[in-house]
Order: C-alpha cells, then structure tokens, then sequence
C-alpha cells in the first residue's frame, strides 16, 4: 500500500511539473493565437473606420459584400495559382535533392548548406535580389538567355514570378525535412530490393515513397497552409503602382489594404475569416485522404 502510494505520489509529482513546463506556451498560444480568431470573428461583424474609433454593427454585411465582391475572388484566384505551382514543385524538387544529398558524395555537407541558405536569408534581401534578377531591362536572367521577359510586370506572369521565388526560398527547409525522413529508413529494405533484382527507380516509388510518406504528408499540409498565407512577396516585390499588382494580391494582402491602409478592419476581418475557413477545409481534406496513401507502419 505504501509503495503504491509513493507511485501515485510521483505520477501526480510529474503531471504537476509537466503542465508547468508547457504553461508558457499554453499561454503564449492562448494569447497569441486563439484570442485574436475569436476577436477577428467578433470583429467580421462591424464597420469600422480608424483604428480607435467606434465600431457599427451590421450583422451579415460584410459577409455578403465579400461574396459579391470581384476583388475578393480575383485575390482568391490569385491565391490558389500561387499555390498550386509552388506547393508541388517545391515539394517534388526538394525531394529529390534529399535523396541525392543522403548519399555519400563528395562534399554533400556543402551543398546541403546552400540549399538551406535561402531559409536564414533576410526576406528584404531575398526580395531585392531576385527584384534584380527579374528586371525587364537589365536583369541577369533576361540577359543570360537573350530575352525580354516582364517577369514582375506583366500581369499574365507576375504570380508564376512570385511562385518561383517561394520555391526557391523554401526548398531548404523541405530538404532537411525530407532528409530527417529518409535517414530514419532502413537500410536492410534496400539491400533486399536489391537482392530481389529492385532497380533504383523501383526502390524508390516502392520503398522510399511509401515510409517516406508521413513526412511528404506534414510538408504538404504546412506547405498548402503556408501558401494561402502569401504576402511577404507579394508586398516587397510588386510596387504599388505596378499594374499586375491586381493579379498577384492574394487574399492576406487583400485584408492588409483594407484593414491597414483603407482603414476598414471589419471588412479587413472578413475576408481573414473566408480564408480561415477555406484552410479549415483543405486541410480536412488533406487529413481525410492520407489514409489512402499515408503509411505510418
């Protein structure tokens, strides 16, 4: 009895002290992130003009505007192309540059580390740099290969632009992921493959793939969510004045104009709420069908 006392004691000793080291962040994330949805809902329901004066209740109001609103859906459009074109490729390219780089070759450590480059690099330089390389006049690319491509102004191109400088800005950090992912697989299914006559390319669709896909399943969902999130590009390398600008804002760029520059935060809260939701349901369908093709066995 004294003994299963002193069990109990000890159990509840560490529940106590767990809570306690993740207090912090418990209420970090309270604070910072569950707070602000419910006030962002809260606040999808007024009209609002400068920050610190009185909010108007309108009900659906805001609702309804967004649903109708042309602009809302051009960001939308917007939003999703950015997504499609920098989601796969950046998780395709980046995969097979880990399973290049968890060979043994010469100098690998190295080439890891410029592909990661990138990851530690200031946003504002990053912007710079490739504002530079994509310059219709005298930018390094339209030089190099003898063209005259309006890569940032030319509103046909300009969000396959931005795409291109997402990929290349998160390939290094898709690497390392899928690098932690392969190095955890063992060895002894290939030298079986390989015994059983496997090639390379079939070791690869039918062992690597396969256990590798809880890690290809998390970078796709922080890859699609991140995505929908677009902006930082966007504002540092579209100007203001640029005319494609209209067909590269995204839906977060579109709710910094109104919440910060139109000063309309309830509109603003509105349509951070329409891209809440639509996160919410590709991400259900994303955690819906991993069972298809997820092992985590």
């Amino acid at each position: 009895m004294i003994q299963q006392k002193k069990h109990t004691g000890r159990a509840r000793s560490e529940f106590l002290w767990g809570w306690l080291f993740i207090l912090p962040t418990m209420i970090g994330l309270v604070i910072l992130n569950i707070i602000p949805i419910f006030q962002t809902i809260y606040q999808s329901f007024f009209k609002t003009g400068d920050f610190g004066k009185g909010n108007i209740f309108i009900g659906l109001q805001n609702y309804e505007k967004v649903f109708g609103d042309g602009e809302v859906w051009q960001a939308l459009i917007n939003t999703f192309k950015y997504a499609i074109v920098e989601v796969p490729f950046s998780i395709v390219i980046a995969l097979v540059l880990a399973v290049l780089l968890n060979r043994k070759i010469k100098g690998r450590s190295v080439y890891r580390t410029i592909i990661f480059l990138p990851m530690v690099a200031a946003p504002a330089a990053v912007a710079m740099v490739w504002r530079w390389l994509f310059n219709s006049d005298f930018g390094l690319i339209n030089n190099v290969f003898h063209i005259h491509v309006n890569w940032v102004s030319d509103p046909d191109i300009a969000i396959y632009s931005i795409a291109i400088i997402g990929i290349w800005s998160i390939l290094g950090y898709n690497m390392v992921l899928f690098l932690a992912g392969l190095q955890e697989i063992p060895g002894d299914y290939y030298e079986a493959a390989q015994i059983d006559g496997a090639t390379g390319v079939k070791s690869f669709f039918h062992i690597t793939i396969p256990l590798l896909s809880p890690t290809i399943f998390f970078v796709l969902v922080t890859r699609v969510i991140s995505s929908l999130q677009l902006f930082d590009l966007i504002y540092m390398v579209i100007d203001k004045s640029n005319p494609a600008l209209q067909k590269t804002q995204s839906l977060v760029y579109l709710f910094y104009k109104y919440a910060f520059i139109n000063k309309n935060r309830g509109y603003g809260a509105t349509i951070v709420v329409l891209l809440f939701v639509i996160t919410l349901i590709l991400t259900a369908f994303q955690m819906i069908g991993q069972k298809k093709w997820v092992f985590y066995n």
